[in-house]
């Protein structure tokens, strides 16, 4: 018997790798950020600078935004030479067709409204107009970061950001500004996550495991 559908290449490696680092450093920094923001207090019976915990939690919260920041700009060059499913004219809606698909998603997804789920191979136009607006959130939660840390470092990278903390005024709302984009991170993880599961479960194409092997499976008869 024939199969009814066939595995399709989608996520190439480099996307992949992208994915998970990007995944594993906001958690870090997450964590590590709201640690800095609402330091625990302990009580312990050393010397303070024996402990260094708080310079130790910061130290990693510095070393995760680099990692963050690096993967960030290589994500940027591959959505230029990437395959047609990671590339930018997929996550900008241009064109009618993709705002069309937009509001679909939004009645199906979020509605509930009965409809015919949406057969993209790829990312639906409205996962990719997501994810445009959270890497447009990247930019500006690295550039409120590393204008926070121009602060306390003369290295000539953070120094490089002394011109973002005017912008918003000071360095307080330069910190506002950052610690709510974090806040944000986190409901946007937990929405993406919901959302993975669903539409793995709904179409059936192996959306969770793509991620991971970078195929999917795709109905022959929707093959152009």
């Amino acid at each position: 018997m024939e199969p009814l559908s066939k595995r399709v290449y989608i996520w190439q490696m480099p996307v992949r790798f992208y994915h998970w680092i990007n995944a594993i450093t906001i958690v870090v920094l997450s964590v590590t950020g709201y640690l800095i923001g609402s330091p625990l207090a302990f009580a312990i019976p050393a010397e303070a600078s024996f402990s260094y915990w708080f310079g130790t939690v910061r130290f990693i919260h510095f070393a995760a935004a680099f990692i963050f920041f690096i993967n960030f700009l290589f994500r940027i060059y591959w959505g230029f030479v990437g395959n047609e499913y990671s590339r930018w004219h997929h996550f900008i809606p241009l064109k009618k067709s993709q705002w069309a698909e937009i509001v679909q998603v939004l009645k199906i997804d979020i509605l509930h409204i009965k409809g015919k789920p949406i057969e993209s191979i790829g990312h639906n136009a409205m996962a990719s107009l997501t994810y445009f607006i959270t890497f447009l959130i990247f930019l500006v939660q690295s550039l409120t970061g590393f204008a926070l840390y121009a602060d306390m470092s003369p290295s000539w990278f953070p120094q490089l950001f002394t011109w973002i903390s005017p912008i918003f005024g000071s360095d307080l709302a330069t910190r506002q500004v950052h610690h709510i984009l974090m806040w944000g991170f986190i409901i946007f993880a937990m929405v993406h996550v919901y959302l993975v599961f669903y539409h793995d479960y709904v179409e059936k194409r192996g959306v969770t495991s793509s991620m991971i092997g970078g195929w999917k499976f795709i109905e022959k008869e929707e093959d152009k």
